[in-house]
């Protein structure tokens, strides 16, 4: 199951900066990519539609400087979703609301979107994609999986 499906059913709406469209849709050759630009063209991803003030300057990749500075515009309305180490902490010590693959994952699991976290990890696992075990183990406590 493509983890992307779940993110209309999880949140109202889901915005990428055109930053972010760029870095991930360089070819669209891979079935991530794919999913990506299908999602865009179905428009439950969006192109984050208005200019993006620079509110913060630091040395992250543009995409999370952008998510960082839309959050920032309006922390109470704004749920990041990243997984980047550096990006998540400079978020948070911003006071943004951030959350990761590993808990999306888990909210899908609670909602009865996906029958098994393990699983999902499991295909997580096999790809290019990687969660820290202590992480994974606290979802799966959570979950009581």
């Amino acid at each position: 199951m493509d983890g992307l499906e779940w993110l209309p059913k999880l949140f109202d709406v889901v915005f990428l900066p055109e930053s972010v469209k760029q870095e991930v849709l360089p070819c669209k050759t891979s079935p991530g990519e794919q999913a990506i630009a299908q999602a865009l063209a179905a428009e439950w991803i969006k192109v984050w539609p208005e200019p993006i003030a620079p509110q913060l300057e630091i040395d992250l990749d543009p995409g999370e400087t952008d998510c960082i500075n839309i959050g920032l515009s309006d922390p109470d309305k704004v749920l990041l979703i990243m997984d980047e180490r550096a990006g998540r902490a400079v978020a948070k010590e911003k006071g943004l609301r951030v959350i990761g693959t590993a808990a999306i994952i888990g909210l899908a699991k609670k909602q009865g979107l996906i029958p098994s976290a393990r699983a999902v990890f499991g295909v997580l696992h096999c790809s290019e994609f990687r969660i820290s075990a202590a992480v994974i183990n606290q979802v799966f406590a959570s979950l009581n999986e």
